[in-house]
């Protein structure tokens, strides 16, 4: 059953495009439809009252009731300023959780009657709890993902009333229009804790997915730059020793004749592991003529 003292008559509605305002929280609005802008008119000639709503689909550009979200916010206006484009900036307020009871867009602006909702009050202990356990898995976001600043945490953390500090730790985050909605739409702050609690779970999982993939990512890049800066001073090296183009062609020659003399499997990788260590060997040592005599038996 209705409470009849729950009731707004005749409010005008500004329909929101991707974006979801919430109780308490004030923010700008950027507002240039010319039924948005009447709406807004009508408001600051009365009690400045608005409802936002956000759109289903952002695209939509004349909504009508089916083609917005049922639950808003009953919202003040702050500030309104007119733009030389014709757009209006306009400073909100967020009030109070409504729902739509009815809905004419018949007229200059859209125009609903709609419920005040009323979130159950909490006992004092499950209060605390519940403000204790949000801040805790706020910081670790905030810690984790590094997207929001000290001042906002501490700024946060200013609120002891678990439904407020729900709408705005949501608000701060970058989360879908769905996702925004359904907290906004979560009456019960035990169930709206819960939703809070998934979604800050979420981003944590997915920031430290991230990180882990980074840090895989770079240590591979690290190794295969340390293999490239190896190689090439190996062949610095041997070339400060041999100081003689023509040794490099011989052991080029000597690897062309292992990959086509036809030797087997076993013998061509010993073939090719002696190689490799006369490339690192001073041409004219006795190790370097022990070597080459050997490659030249086996081939």
């Amino acid at each position: 059953m209705t409470d009849e003292s729950n009731l707004l008559e005749d409010i005008g509605v500004v329909p929101l495009r991707d974006m979801v305002v919430f109780p308490h929280g004030v923010q700008p609005l950027f507002v240039g439809t010319p039924r948005s802008i009447a709406a807004l008119e009508y408001a600051m000639a009365g009690d400045k009252q608005v409802f936002l709503v956000s759109k289903r689909d952002p695209d939509t550009e004349q909504p009508k009731e089916n083609d917005l979200f049922e639950v808003g916010t009953v919202s003040t206006l702050l500030q309104v300023l007119k733009l030389p484009d014709g757009t209006i900036k306009v400073l909100v307020e967020g009030g109070s959780r409504a729902v739509i009871k009815t809905f004419n867009d018949g007229g200059e602006f859209l125009v609903a009657t709609v419920e005040l909702i009323e979130a159950p009050e909490l006992a004092e202990l499950e209060r605390e709890a519940t403000a204790g356990s949000l801040m805790a898995e706020f910081d670790r976001y905030v810690k984790v993902t590094k997207q929001l600043t000290q001042d906002v945490l501490a700024s946060v953390g200013s609120i002891d009333d678990p439904g407020r500090l729900i709408d705005t730790i949501a608000s701060q985050l970058e989360l879908s229009l769905e996702d925004k909605q359904s907290i906004l739409e979560a009456v019960d702050i035990q169930i709206r804790r819960e939703k809070l609690f998934a979604l800050l779970d979420s981003e944590i999982d997915v920031q430290q997915l991230e990180k882990s993939i980074r840090g895989r990512v770079k240590t591979q890049m690290e190794k295969s730059q340390r293999e490239y800066y190896l190689n090439e001073q190996m062949k610095a090296i041997q070339k400060e020793l041999s100081n003689d183009e023509t040794t490099l062609d011989e052991l080029d020659e000597l690897r062309k004749r292992i990959e086509e003399v036809g030797m087997s499997k076993d013998a061509k990788l010993k073939a090719t592991s002696e190689l490799s260590k006369l490339r690192l060997m001073a041409p004219m040592s006795a190790e370097a003529t022990v070597s080459r005599s050997y490659l030249d038996w086996l081939l």
